[in-house]
């Protein structure tokens, strides 16, 4: 039942359907598997970058009083000698997802051919598309569950999805994603890639990995790579992410973003970002580490009947033959984990699991043991 105030509402809320994020439990003990938060600290030298900036002498004045840099410079520069790239090539946003929102924005027209981007996948895309008013459609995935870039080939106003996807896990070969780009940049169309858990792909050193396409993009004038610092560096609590792409794709998401809030990202966001880039080495063997937990899981999961999609990322995706996927999430609840499940079609037996610690997915998997041996 809707509240009176919706009589104040505009026709574009009112008729929105919010995206709704993974439940945040509060003052209950849940092993949380459920929104592929990492579950290993920031490295060392955010906590220190932190510490300084808020206590050091010189710098307790401004560090909370002032406004922080609109342009991100230090972070953007640490960024782009990360990915070998120039500064001006690189955004900072207060996340991903507002990286996304910009995206829509700036690039896709609400009068143009539809806007593309896979049927199951990142649940935010058709809100993004709602609230800019910009026409969409959905390109199945085939049986295997994978997007076939093929399927992209056609008319449209744009195309955007992750690499790997989500919540599939499964990943795109950059040559594939380089030839759409091609396409696309014949049509003067942008392609958009969300690589929120490519680190994980590269991490895994396999040959279906995810790979990074950000270097080709400053070179592909129509292809954006998204980028966050929530899962693979450890900082979902902080709310930061960047793209990278040629100065033009860059320069309209300062135009966004300068139209109605210049300071997206704040002195605390900027510091401690700047040095998780500084600090690859400690993430890589961390995210190295999660990956081997990873296949240890999927291995688990499978032998216990489970089917679990090929992963690129942080998580699995997992269904069992005997038991839809409404029970068994009830049930893992019951024994304190917490997953992720949506009623939707072609997924709703689907469980996306995101990795944990050993500790904690040894848990998962002798709770899943007991499911499984359940008649």
């Amino acid at each position: 039942m809707k509240s009176e105030g919706d009589r104040y509402w505009s026709r574009r809320i009112r008729d929105l359907k919010p995206y709704i994020p993974g439940e945040q439990p509060k003052g209950e003990r849940l092993i949380k598997l459920n929104t592929n938060e990492n579950p290993y600290p920031p490295s060392p030298g955010v906590s220190e970058a932190v510490e300084t900036l808020l206590h050091a002498h010189e710098a307790a004045g401004a560090a909370l009083r002032l406004y922080p840099d609109p342009d991100c410079t230090e972070l953007r520069e640490a960024i782009a000698a990360r990915y070998g790239v120039k500064p001006e090539e690189v955004f900072c946003g207060n996340g991903s997802d507002e990286v996304l929102a910009f995206g829509f924005a700036a690039f896709f027209e609400s009068n143009e051919s539809p806007l593309l981007f896979p049927d199951i996948t990142y649940s935010f895309y058709p809100v993004y598309a709602d609230l800019w008013n910009i026409q969409y459609k959905t390109i199945p995935l085939n049986e295997n569950f994978e997007i076939c870039t093929e399927d992209y080939l056609i008319p449209s106003g744009g195309v955007v999805f992750p690499n790997p996807n989500a919540p599939t896990g499964i990943a795109i070969p950059r040559t594939e994603i380089l030839r759409l780009a091609e396409y696309l940049k014949e049509r003067n169309r942008v392609l958009m890639v969300d690589e929120a858990y490519t680190a994980f792909g590269r991490a895994s050193g396999t040959e279906n990995g995810a790979e990074s396409l950000a270097s080709y993009s400053v070179e592909q004038p129509n292809l954006l790579t998204v980028h966050t610092f929530s899962k693979s560096a450890s900082l979902a609590g902080l709310r930061l992410g960047f793209a990278i792409g040629n100065g033009e794709l860059v320069e309209a998401l300062c135009r966004i973003r300068d139209s109605f809030n210049s300071y997206t990202v704040d002195r605390l966001a900027q510091a401690a970002g700047k040095a998780a880039v500084l600090d690859a080495s400690y993430y890589e063997a961390i995210n190295r580490r999660l990956v081997g937990t990873r296949g240890r899981v999927s291995v688990s999961l499978k032998d216990l009947g489970f089917q679990a999609l090929p992963s690129s990322a942080n998580f699995v995706f997992a269904r069992h033959p005997r038991f839809t996927g409404k029970e068994i999430f009830g049930r893992l609840r019951e024994k304190g984990i917490l997953v992720r499940h949506w009623d939707r079609d072609r997924i709703r037996d689907f469980l996306r699991i995101s990795i944990g610690t050993d500790e904690e997915m040894d848990v998962f998997i002798s709770a899943c043991r007991e499911i499984a041996a359940a008649k």
